[in-house]
């Protein structure tokens, strides 16, 4: 009897014990379904923090407040309100534009916004959303110069832009030399202390300059030339859900009001 008893005794205890092990095994199962989840979640684009590049100096589209030492301007706003309409979450870096270009085109940035103009030249490298803005190129010098004083002389430009393939474009025709600059605000100066006679600028940017009181110069051009559409830029075949999104959410400002808001607010 005693040999049965404790025959059942232990089998009983060998129950117990797999009865508690499956119960354990339960509660870990729930425990780990959550992290599993959130594993999951980070995986989609809503958790994704997209780094995006602009220029520093080219109001009104991006500029440094020095108020507040927080960069505003149009493209500032633009990228901002489309974000909150996607649900975009993003780091802005103001680098400059030349800057902006590379870091696009190493990965280092996913997209940049600078008042890029969109050509087929740059669709080999890039790949643009809908034009958010159109532009044209004007030339600019200080009041009273006129087209044939620009023979013989320089010609401010800025480093890798259509601004700048505009000057190449008409410098035959109007017998100057060009010399570039990184960013509009030293073009504007070379001009102001007559180390070159004008500046090819984008008509939009130098006529805020000029309307604001920053920069006694004139344009003295009769048109804008060359007219193109702005685009925000990812690096070719990258990122296309950020074009989407940016296309998307472009179509949505306009349509709400907020897009001829952020412009009436910088004067367009």
């Amino acid at each position: 009897m005693k040999k049965v008893f404790a025959l059942l005794l232990a089998v009983a205890m060998i129950a117990s014990v797999a009865v508690l092990a499956g119960c354990g095994n339960k509660n870990a199962t729930t425990e780990t379904k959550p992290a599993d989840t959130a594993s999951a979640d980070t995986k989609t684009n809503d958790s994704k923090t997209y780094v995006i590049y602009s220029d520093n100096a080219f109001a009104p589209f991006e500029y440094l407040d020095t108020a507040t030492n927080n960069y505003v301007g149009v493209d500032m706003d633009i990228m901002a309100a489309i974000a909150e309409d996607q649900g975009i979450k993003y780091e802005m870096h103001n680098e400059g534009f030349d800057a902006s270009m590379g870091a696009v085109q190493s990965g280092q940035a996913d997209a940049m916004i600078a008042g890029m103009t969109i050509t087929d030249e740059r669709k080999e490298t890039f790949d643009f959303s809908d034009a958010y803005f159109d532009d044209g190129q004007v030339i600019v010098a200080k009041a009273g110069t006129t087209l044939e004083d620009l023979k013989g002389k320089t010609v401010a430009a800025k480093t890798s832009t259509v601004g700048g393939e505009y000057a190449e474009s008409i410098k035959e025709q109007y017998g100057f030399t060009i010399n570039y600059y990184e960013g509009s605000d030293n073009m504007y100066q070379a001009v102001l202390t007559g180390t070159d006679v004008a500046c090819v600028e984008d008509f939009s940017v130098i006529g805020y300059a000029i309307k604001s009181g920053e920069v006694d110069l004139s344009i003295i051009s009769e048109e804008p030339a060359n007219v193109k559409g702005y685009g925000f830029a990812v690096q070719k075949g990258k990122n296309p859900e950020l074009i989407e999104m940016f296309n998307d959410g472009l179509k949505n400002i306009k349509e709400n009001g907020k897009y001829k808001e952020i412009l009436a607010k910088y004067g367009y």
